[in-house]
């Protein structure tokens, strides 16, 4: 596919910023398992997080294939910094961008379009994972507000100290003895709504991973995302452009291990010569860049579709799984052609190693977008 000019400017941008601020400090940041609210302005001021931003509300305006090529850029040297980025603009400003009324777009999207602030999408819950449907916080209306309890967890950019509030789905009601879901803004300083981090990762230590918690919150009747009822649609559907960006994370950091394999490979030396000489590892090499190549391709063609419009949601939930597939498939064989070294923390590729785990299960997980796939493909018919 042929990148605009655009399209370079922002790869290079992204990538010229991921190795001067990022790559010095991400293993620190992971070691301290530290979310870096200072690292997150300086995004904020390359103008990331508001990409997708029509400029009317502060953004770039840029297309999907932009943003895609920037959240891979950032994958390429710390998964954590790209979940971040991709969370807020994918899920948290996307869902008020696409279903809010223009009130709610101008109280909230200009300051998410800068880093000073963050937004999450309060989806999963202990019993509600890849079935969304089993969720249990509900909403109440009462003179005017809605009235919510319940929890959330596994919530990025929820907790920090520059989240500025999460887009919640509740049980707001029955229909025909069925649940109703709804989506409800809710802003961080409400009463009764409390925030708590997670910590104890494994994968993605730099980010902001946190609860959710709702004990009689009480938010205006206005801050419905929407109309009553159609929580779940809006949901779901953030989740399909949602999956472009971890499929970009997949890809992003498929080819930061590949490259770290590459150098180490022609670095170390063995039996008098790098061991990239030897067929065994060059084989294993040339694969790793041939798999890194249709999964490029892949995603970049499920971005073209959303960004000129056209049905991408089965492209998007392929892409998810195949770049999410190749992030293990590279990480490991990365891991393997460092050796001892590969598991050790002084090395890189021992971080890529743990962050490509949850791509195989964040947004639905290998399972789910098999299923998704089997559908579209006719399947069930």
């Amino acid at each position: 596919m042929l990148l605009t000019e655009e399209h370079h400017m922002i790869r290079k941008t992204v990538h010229d910023f991921a190795e001067r601020e990022i790559r010095p400090i991400a293993r620190e940041l992971d070691e301290k398992e530290q979310f870096s609210e200072e690292l997150t302005k300086k995004m904020g001021d390359i103008g990331l997080f508001g990409l997708r931003l029509p400029q009317e509300y502060g953004g770039m305006d840029m297309d999907t294939l932009a943003y895609v090529i920037a959240i891979e850029e950032l994958a390429r040297v710390d998964s954590s910094q790209a979940a971040t980025l991709a969370a807020h603009i994918s899920l948290g400003v996307g869902p008020i961008l696409h279903y809010g009324t223009e009130a709610q777009k101008k109280k909230y999207l200009q300051k998410l379009s800068t880093g000073e602030a963050l937004w999450a999408f309060g989806l999963t819950e202990p019993d509600a994972g890849s079935d969304s449907r089993n969720t249990s916080t509900s909403a109440r209306l009462e003179e005017g507000h809605w009235i919510i309890n319940g929890s959330k967890i596994f919530i990025t950019n929820g907790a920090s100290g520059i989240n500025v509030g999460a887009t919640v789905q509740v049980v707001s009601g029955t229909n025909n003895g069925q649940k109703e879901f709804s989506t409800i803004l809710v802003d961080a300083n409400t009463p009764g709504f409390k925030r708590v981090p997670m910590h104890g990762k494994m994968m993605w230590r730099a980010s902001d991973t946190s609860q959710l918690f709702f004990d009689e919150c009480r938010v205006p009747e206005s801050n419905l995302l929407g109309q009553r009822g159609e929580g779940s649609r809006i949901m779901l559907s953030t989740l399909d452009s949602g999956r472009l960006a971890i499929a970009a994370m997949g890809l992003g950091l498929a080819q930061g291990a590949f490259e770290m394999a590459l150098s180490y490979a022609k670095q170390r030396k063995q039996f008098g010569k790098p061991i990239a000489h030897f067929q065994i590892n060059a084989f294993k090499l040339a694969d790793m860049a041939t798999k890194i190549e249709l999964a490029r391709n892949l995603l970049y063609k499920g971005a073209w579709l959303k960004s000129n419009n056209q049905p991408f949601a089965k492209e998007a939930a392929m892409a998810k799984l195949y770049c999410s597939e190749i992030a293990r498939e590279v990480a490991d064989e990365a891991v393997q052609l460092h050796g001892g070294y590969g598991l050790m923390k002084d090395y890189d590729i021992e971080r890529f190693y743990r962050d490509q785990r949850l791509l195989q299960i964040g947004e639905g997980t290998s399972e789910i977008q098999r299923l998704v796939i089997s559908r579209y493909i006719g399947c069930y018919d």
